[in-house]
């Protein structure tokens, strides 16, 4: 049976060069472990097992720390893998930069992964032409269709939290949506950052009687500490909403996004399109648009809110 050697890096843009006829190598290099990433790292295996390439994996966790990234990222080009795959911003970020000054010898074909602009996160110049040697899948979120479920829960909201790390380049971007769709819908936006996991719980408080709910997007810091954040919802009844419906699962009151397992099966058969010899350039950044709303109704009622009951005849999963 054929093996295939991949090198995924969570956050990162991966290259791809040539499939290994006896063995496959892919290394990995994910930004952090929270239930969204490792789906996508679950989804992507997955795929890749059930069209039976036997993969070797070197699976890497920056555990949300940039400095550590950009060291797996270097370690990854010395494994020599025959695919680098990144999963999240941030590694792809320190991925494409390893990649860049590797000597030719050392140059892999690039996939990303979980990354919501990759034209912002300096990745691709173009989505329908990428670069040289890399391609991925963006998990760029339909922030209208979200934020009008978030304004729809309750009458209410009239002023939205924003939460995020404004050092992470994914969500300074949905951020920036957000706010463009403030004045169309008819609401404000106020904001709270933390740069590390320690100052989640801090940036959360500051929200409190400024904001009538809270939005988190696919932030890879906030996300990591995310009971934080609940905590706070909880004790002050202060509605928190996230980008991504693993969070709800968790805790936070409602989302209306991806399913990240789907994420990384679609980004499997990217991987199979490369290890078969189609080059990454040549294969346009994809995007993941079907959408799923769930909610859970004992963090809404401990958040002060009652779930509306059309919302609840529309989502796909509802967590008693």
């Amino acid at each position: 049976m054929r093996k295939l050697i991949v090198a995924l890096v969570v956050g990162c843009s991966v290259v791809l060069q040539g499939l290994v006829a006896q063995a496959t190598t892919i290394s990995v290099n994910q930004f952090v472990e929270h239930p969204a990433l490792d789906a996508v790292l679950k989804g992507f295996q997955d795929y890749l097992k059930e069209k039976g390439i036997e993969v070797t994996y070197n699976v890497h966790n920056a555990q949300a720390n940039m400095g550590t990234a950009t060291q797996i990222a270097q370690q990854m080009i010395g494994e020599k893998a025959d695919l680098l795959v990144a999963i999240a911003t941030p590694s792809a970020q320190t991925c494409a930069q390893a990649l860049s000054k590797a000597p030719a010898d050392l140059k892999r074909p690039f996939l990303f992964t979980a990354v919501t602009d990759p034209i912002a996160a300096g990745l691709v110049k173009d989505l329908q032409k990428p670069d040289n040697g890399i391609t991925g899948v963006s998990d760029l979120l339909p922030i209208e269709s979200h934020i009008k479920m978030v304004l729809s829960y309750s009458a209410d909201i009239k002023t939205l939290g924003l939460l995020y790390n404004a050092g992470e380049a994914n969500s300074k971007a949905t951020i920036a949506g957000v706010k463009a769709l403030s004045k169309k819908l008819g609401f404000k936006t106020v904001e709270a950052t933390a740069s590390k996991t320690a100052d989640v719980y801090q940036a959360a408080k500051s929200l409190v009687g400024r904001a009538d709910a809270v939005f988190i997007p696919t932030d890879n810091t906030i996300i990591s500490a995310l009971e934080s954040v609940l905590k706070v919802g909880v004790q002050n009844k202060l509605p928190i909403f996230a980008a991504d419906v693993d969070s709800v699962k968790r805790g936070a009151v409602a989302a209306m996004g991806f399913d990240y397992y789907k994420h990384g099966y679609q980004t499997g058969a990217l991987a199979e399109k490369i290890l078969g010899g189609v080059k990454p350039e040549d294969i346009p950044v994809e995007f993941q648009t079907e959408l799923q709303l769930h909610i859970n109704k004992n963090f809404s009622k401990q958040m002060g809110l009652t779930p509306p009951e059309a919302l609840l005849k529309k989502a796909s999963q509802i967590y008693e």
